[in-house]
């Protein structure tokens, strides 16, 4: 592999309107202007409060040693939390409420809903802004993944069946990135979004964070979002066979679905974009992804005896391991302690390496990711939606 330059990656990114540059811009004037079509009701509110002075802030956060749980067991190396404001963290958790009644998502289990927090995630996690708008964007992503993740994937109780997860999963894509018009056909995909509360939740979404992004940031979003969705499809066909997948295959799959794809939001929220060229290059990909894996691990910890005790228990690191090794629960929870201490290690050094690039929002990005495994871990010890 040649030595690693810091202008690898900056030189990818044009610096200004020559040569096919040039002609894009050409091309763009020549089109008709653009007139993106939101959702109604899909949150969004005009005004809020200023970007917070961690916005301008490059300077990589400290690690810790951090409790966890019921303070028995091994610590987790993790960024420290970046920002707690529990007023601001009500504040988007109450638009994100009125959002999901709205909308229909949750209908019948709204308190629960609401006493989940992913407003508080979206306070914790994404710490160089203050305005509850733009947190918006991730509490209603995040919602609207995880509402997916329980009525199709997870929840036998909520109706999620793995045979039906590929399907419903196909009909995510449409939703959120919609194909062109088919005529009839497509009035009946209309008629099948609409009537789903999940599909109408990730549409909505979608919508909102296309107020704020760019169309490279939102077609980033829905791709990843299907990249996810195969490990997805995995999982339901280990489910439905009931064979328990190697920890091996486990974590090839649950790498490419981790909380990476929440983490593709971080420049949207913050109010800026990393160049496409710059959030595709395998240095910074392999970064983000120790990131997100590290705390859906921390996922894993916290999940791991609800999930256990489902009619139809899923995939969870934890319980594989224990399974296949022939070993106690709390020896597995401490292996994957280790393992998550080693990916956010990982990052640790990747993000060393890339402070060489040139590019301040390069180094904002990734001091956003180490304030999104903060937040994470900080989330998960406090919300009520693993304490059942």
């Amino acid at each position: 592999m040649p030595d690693f330059s810091p202008f690898d990656v900056a030189a990818a990114v044009p610096a200004g309107p020559t040569g096919l540059g040039s002609y894009t811009l050409s091309l763009r004037s020549a089109l008709l202007p653009s007139h993106p079509r939101f959702e109604e009701g899909d949150g969004h509110e005009d005004g809020g409060r200023l970007p917070s002075a961690a916005g301008g802030s490059l300077a990589p956060l400290a690690y810790h040693e951090r409790e966890w749980g019921d303070g028995t067991y091994p610590p987790l190396y993790c960024p420290e939390t970046a920002r707690v404001d529990d007023a601001l963290g009500a504040e988007v958790d109450r638009r994100l409420v009125a959002w999901a009644e709205r909308i229909g998502l949750h209908e019948g289990r709204i308190e629960e809903f609401a006493a989940t927090g992913f407003g508080r995630l979206a306070m914790l996690a994404h710490a160089d802004t203050d305005d509850p708008d733009q947190l918006l964007i991730a509490a209603q992503m995040n919602a609207a993944w995880w509402a997916a993740d329980d009525y199709y994937a997870d929840e036998t109780d909520l109706g999620a069946t793995p045979t039906e997860l590929p399907p419903r999963l196909a009909l995510v894509t449409s939703a959120m990135d919609p194909p062109p018009d088919a005529g009839d056909y497509t009035a009946q995909l209309e008629e099948q979004i609409r009537g789903d509360p999940v599909l109408v939740s990730l549409r909505s979404a979608r919508s909102h964070v296309s107020r704020h992004a760019t169309p490279s940031q939102i077609m980033r979003i829905c791709n990843i979002t299907s990249q996810m969705y195969v490990s997805w499809a995995a999982y339901a066909a280990w489910r439905y066979l009931e064979t328990p997948p190697p920890v091996w295959r486990y974590l090839a799959a649950r790498q490419h679905d981790s909380f990476y794809t929440s983490m593709t939001l971080i420049d949207i929220v913050g109010g800026y974009e990393l160049p496409a060229n710059l959030f595709a290059e395998r240095r910074f990909h392999t970064a983000l992804m120790q990131a997100g894996t590290a705390s859906v691990l921390v996922n894993d910890l916290h999940s791991a005896a609800k999930e256990a005790a489902d009619e139809l228990p899923d995939s969870n690191v934890i319980l594989l391991m224990a399974a296949e090794e022939g070993c106690s629960t709390r020896e597995a929870t401490e292996r994957t302690v280790h393992l998550h201490n080693a990916f956010v290690r990982g990052f640790e050094q990747s993000q060393r390496a890339l402070a060489a690039v040139p590019s301040p929002e390069l180094k904002r990005y990734l001091r956003g990711a180490q304030a999104w495994m903060g937040g994470c871990l900080e989330w998960h010890g406090s919300t009520t939606r693993y304490q059942s």
